[in-house]
């Protein structure tokens, strides 16, 4: 069975030895990310988040086409947080980057604000579906028009189109009730964050239902942290490390940084660290200690080479067709995850 297993380029000024303490050799920048990207392709992982933050490290979009000519082989999954665009000219630049990435941009939609223009959930969401099916009429070479609370236009198709002539996979994620329907009627890679597998196979049963009433169905994008390591003691060991050095306060001060510090994903992730154990782990191998230094996605897979490789196929028997993984440092985590575990995975660029 195989599956799409992506890694993560820390553009957001998230990157460390230690969580939450800045490192100036991890500082997001050009150098620093192109080389985690070109470790990632060296590596054989399939595709890699190129994530988007308002404030943080650098531009995404200006990223994306500067590594497209550096890569070969790689697939690019660029993040765009929808509240800062007009879908016609997103569905340009995502033409353009594509025709530069020689037909290997994928497309992780974020459903964000500017700060200070902040909407409610339900429009929100209504606003990030109209921008996936906007996308997809757009790229897919009709003349869209849209008339709505939120955007206003009747436009041609750009005249760039992708190298295939349609809109690239749009990867989505969102736990509110109001996130699923958009998912459910638009995305096609529906992304969850870490959870227990009682709650994974819940939120799969529920989306497929909700998906069903769109006439659709949706593949199903799993984005979780590891730490492998020879032994399960060394990657508990390891894991311990990374959080040797932050305190209360400096955890508390990062995760208020981040635009979604009150959404409902981000409330689950701080449910998980609530409900575990004294070290940390809420499930065998699921270590929720990532969380105490970042918003969003807050836990990791933790052991050795078998338990990661057992862990990542549970997922995959219950339906997870891709994996966005990262670790910390995310180079050498990602050389670590490529020499241990990714050789024994059927994996492989993800077709919808």
């Amino acid at each position: 069975m195989s599956c799409e297993v992506s890694w993560f380029s820390a553009l957001c000024d998230d990157d460390y030895e230690f969580l939450g303490v800045p490192d100036a050799q991890l500082k997001s920048s050009w150098e620093h990310c192109r080389d985690i990207v070109l470790a990632a392709e060296t590596g054989g992982f399939d595709n890699i988040l190129l994530p988007s933050g308002y404030a943080l490290g650098i531009d995404t979009t200006a990223f994306a086409a500067a590594i497209a000519v550096l890569t070969r082989r790689i697939r690019l999954l660029m993040a765009v947080r929808v509240g800062e665009t007009w879908p016609p000219q997103l569905a340009r630049q995502i033409a353009t980057l594509d025709r530069i990435a020689g037909g290997r941009l994928t497309v992780n939609i974020i459903s964000s604000d500017v700060p200070g223009a902040t909407l409610a959930s339900a429009p929100r969401y209504a606003r990030t579906a109209e921008v996936m099916l906007a996308l997809k009429s757009l790229l897919g070479g009709a003349r869209t028009a849209l008339d709505s609370e939120h955007y206003r236009f009747d436009v041609d198709p750009p005249g760039v189109t992708t190298l295939s002539g349609q809109c690239p996979p749009l990867y989505f994620g969102g736990l509110s009730p109001d996130a699923r329907d958009a998912a459910a009627q638009a995305a096609d890679v529906y992304l969850m964050w870490p959870d227990t597998m009682p709650a994974v196979q819940a939120i799969l049963d529920d989306m497929r239902v909700r998906a069903a009433a769109y006439g659709r169905t949706l593949k199903f994008g799993y984005r979780v942290h590891v730490i492998v390591r020879d032994t399960e003691a060394e990657a508990r060991t390891a894991a311990s490390r990374l959080l040797s050095k932050l305190d209360a306060a400096t955890g508390d001060a990062i995760r208020s940084k981040s635009l979604d510090a009150q959404s409902e994903g981000v409330r689950r992730q701080a449910e998980l660290r609530d409900a575990a154990g004294n070290e940390g782990y809420v499930e065998d191998n699921l270590w929720t200690g990532i969380g105490r230094a970042r918003s969003g996605c807050g836990a990791a897979i933790v052991g050795d080479p078998d338990q990661v490789l057992a862990k990542l196929q549970a997922y995959q028997a219950m339906g997870i067709e891709a994996f966005i993984l990262s670790g910390y440092p995310h180079a050498a985590e990602a050389d670590l995850f490529a020499r241990h575990v990714l050789p024994r995975m059927a994996h492989g660029a993800l077709t919808l």
